[in-house]
């Protein structure tokens, strides 16, 4: 006997494939021209989203995340669509994401970088780059607010967290090689990593073949007041990572005043000036990973100036409430347009 979920499923399939069956044949078709095996999956899940949208007399919508099948159901159900592009991982592939033909159907594309509007740019034919808008992302300043922090005494450890998923664009090795030439040259410090993932026995590994159990500690996943609590705790954040968008972990630290040391990378001189609202260093380099994580230890007046800048520029450029009224601007826009 079928579940209520898969009845919903053969329903909406159903339901679809009589009242419009050539469509229905047509972007199955389409759904396997695309390439992949797991298209046929986007298709069943297109289908059911594009049923019950049409069926709310929904005539436009947005995704974050899914949008090849977005793409699938604009096409089956005559809908317009947008999509937020977050990188880094849609521009591994442009092709194999098939982000022209994505721009092209949309009505319009938020980008959440100027780093990520000129990768979708450059995947795209430049009629199409009107539809391209910079929208960043954002946290509540509210809920990530900065805590009261006593001096570190003298022999108290410097405590650096990082907050991500345990993956290889992370670079957690990296960091964890700075952190071993921080102990090799006596300097007291800890690490704590939030988050799991496929990387997590490697990096497990890593901590032992450098001897910093105890010092290097994975917490897993957490829930939100814990994470919180972690940010609280450290002296400084963080991130070594080889690929990102724009982390909203960098803002949730920034915004809580907490020192950031960031690769420089993609998007993130744009929420991170260097100098200005944190320390950003060059991607595959553990000795000045280290080295930044080295100058906040020893000059906490510069760790809280940077912290201080780090909060201001999240209240003017990064406060979520703000943002996603922009976002609604756009969709405000689209429906003026129509």
């Amino acid at each position: 006997m079928l579940g209520s979920g898969a009845r919903r499923i053969l329903s909406a399939h159903l339901r679809t494939l009589l009242r419009h069956p050539l469509a229905y044949l047509a972007t199955l078709a389409y759904a396997v021209r695309l390439g992949a095996a797991s298209h046929i999956l986007y298709f069943a899940e297109a289908v059911v989203a594009g049923d019950h949208l049409a069926r709310a007399g929904v005539t436009h919508f947005h995704t974050h995340f899914a949008s090849t099948p977005a793409l699938i159901a604009a096409r089956l159900f005559h809908l317009d669509f947008s999509l937020t592009i977050h990188g880094s991982g849609e521009f591994n592939d442009v092709r194999a994401f098939h982000m022209a033909e994505k721009v092209a159907r949309a009505s319009f594309v938020a980008a959440i970088s100027r780093f990520a509007a000129s990768q979708i740019m450059r995947a795209s034919a430049p009629r199409e780059w009107h539809k391209i808008h910079v929208l960043p992302l954002g946290v509540d300043p509210r809920d990530f607010a900065p805590r009261p922090r006593a001096d570190r005494s003298a022999g108290e450890p410097f405590r650096i967290v990082s907050v991500g998923s345990l993956a290889p664009a992370k670079a957690y090795p990296l960091l964890i090689a700075a952190v071993a030439r921080l102990v090799e040259k006596g300097r007291k410090v800890d690490l704590t990593i939030v988050g799991d993932g496929p990387e997590r026995q490697s990096i497990e590994d890593a901590i032992s073949e450098r001897k910093l159990d105890g010092i290097v500690r994975l917490a897993g996943s957490c829930n939100h007041d814990r994470v919180i609590d972690f940010y609280a705790r450290a002296h400084a954040f963080a991130l070594a990572s080889f690929a990102e968008g724009v982390p909203v972990v960098l803002m949730e630290a920034m915004a809580m005043e907490i020192p950031c040391v960031a690769t420089w990378i993609a998007g993130v001189p744009e929420l991170i000036r260097n100098g200005i609202d944190g320390l950003l260093v060059a991607p595959a380099d553990p000795e000045a990973l280290a080295d930044a994580l080295e100058k906040l230890m020893d000059d906490p007046a510069l760790g809280a100036r940077l912290a201080a800048s780090a909060r201001s520029r999240v209240l003017d450029l990064y406060n979520l409430e703000r943002n996603s009224a922009r976002l609604g601007d756009a969709f405000l826009r689209v429906r003026k347009s129509r």
